[in-house]
């Protein structure tokens, strides 16, 4: 397993280590409960540095990244932020992924840990002009700082004016004696940042932050709390959520596809799902009975099966078991019944609005 510079503050600590996407990460520290608590009541500091980052610079890469996406990337401004699915030539979901608009020519594309790999090669095969195009994912290590209090712990470590910073912006500037990209970003709904920094350096940062947040509770969250935090928001997570398998349009990402921009890869398949409608919708629901529903177990109405399970878990926020999934358009509609299989038992659950928080 690949392992980020943070390693060995994992261990020191006291991080329950897994394999996620071949990387070796925490998935806790104290407990997910707590630490997902401490998000939404204070804060928390992650290390997302298994990201991956993919650099595009030239002439012709605005206009590569034009077709390569769903979204319109002509619109950013310098220093602006841009979320957008990356489709395949039949709109399935090759990966979704962070613009950050670094110039006029220059554009760096955050992309999932497990796809890095996948992804360059596809925007590879699919670019021509006059551009450069490198997988910088080694030269980045990457914190996200999440939570009400996050501010108030990085305003402690930077001259920069945190409160002029706008959402899906970023500035380069010092944080911690540390030169970073500083984006007001994350993966949790909450007020939040995420900084790109040298690998060598991250070690240090990690531990100016944690000591800058000590009187305001910060804590280190694993994956497990960034799971239930994204659930809690209705943030999809590839592999479960969205795949090649699925397109924008159900995952209900349509505010993501800009066809009136021009062509894009996926472009005529969407069309035709927005004009002729598609089966399947992405959903939230509620467990109204006892159960976790978990990824890939069935959705069935009076015993029928109408979809699958994406995610689910306890939501520590709601006190109650929540999850997502695809069911058939014809059953879609808040307050509506359906039935989660887990163990060979059918539980009973509610169709609610998303997001849950």
């Amino acid at each position: 397993m690949q392992r980020t510079p943070l390693y060995h503050i994992h261990q020191q600590s006291g991080g329950k280590l897994i394999n996620f996407a071949g990387w070796e990460m925490p998935v806790q520290y104290t407990g997910i409960l707590t630490e997902h608590q401490n998000v939404r009541e204070k804060c928390g500091l992650f290390d997302v540095s298994h990201m991956g980052e993919i650099y595009i610079q030239g002439p012709d890469a605005c206009s590569n990244l034009q077709y390569l996406l769903t979204n319109d990337v002509a619109r950013l401004q310098i220093n602006q932020v841009l979320y957008t699915p990356m489709c395949a030539h039949n709109g399935g979901i090759i990966d979704d992924l962070l613009v950050y608009r670094l110039g006029k020519e220059q554009f760096l594309l955050v992309v999932n840990a497990a796809n890095t790999t996948k992804d360059f090669n596809w925007i590879q095969a699919n670019c021509s002009g006059d551009l450069l195009l490198e997988d910088r994912s080694t030269q980045y290590a990457q914190l996200a700082l999440q939570g009400p209090l996050s501010r108030d712990v990085l305003q402690q470590l930077t001259a920069l004016d945190l409160t002029q910073l706008k959402y899906y912006w970023f500035v380069k500037g010092e944080v911690g004696g540390e030169e970073v990209i500083l984006s007001r970003t994350g993966y949790t709904g909450e007020l939040g940042y995420e900084l790109y920094l040298d690998p060598g350096k991250a070690e240090r940062l990690w531990q100016e932050i944690m000591r800058a947040g000590r009187e305001h509770g910060i804590m280190p969250i694993g994956l497990g709390a960034r799971n239930t935090l994204r659930l809690e928001k209705k943030f999809c997570l590839y592999g479960n959520d969205i795949d090649q398998h699925r397109h924008p349009l159900e995952a209900g990402l349509a505010w993501t596809v800009k066809f009136e921009k021009g062509d894009f890869i996926g472009r005529e398949v969407l069309l035709q799902y927005q004009a002729e409608g598609y089966r399947d919708q992405l959903i939230g629901f509620k467990l109204v009975e006892r159960g976790i529903a978990r990824h890939g177990y069935k959705i069935q109405y009076n015993g029928e099966d109408i979809g699958v399970v994406t995610s689910g878990s306890f939501s520590p926020t709601l006190e109650e078991n929540i999850g997502l999934g695809y069911i058939e358009q014809q059953y879609v509609g808040i307050g509506n019944q359906i039935e989660v299989v887990i163990r060979r038992n059918n539980v009973k659950a509610e169709l609610v609005k998303t997001p849950f928080v």
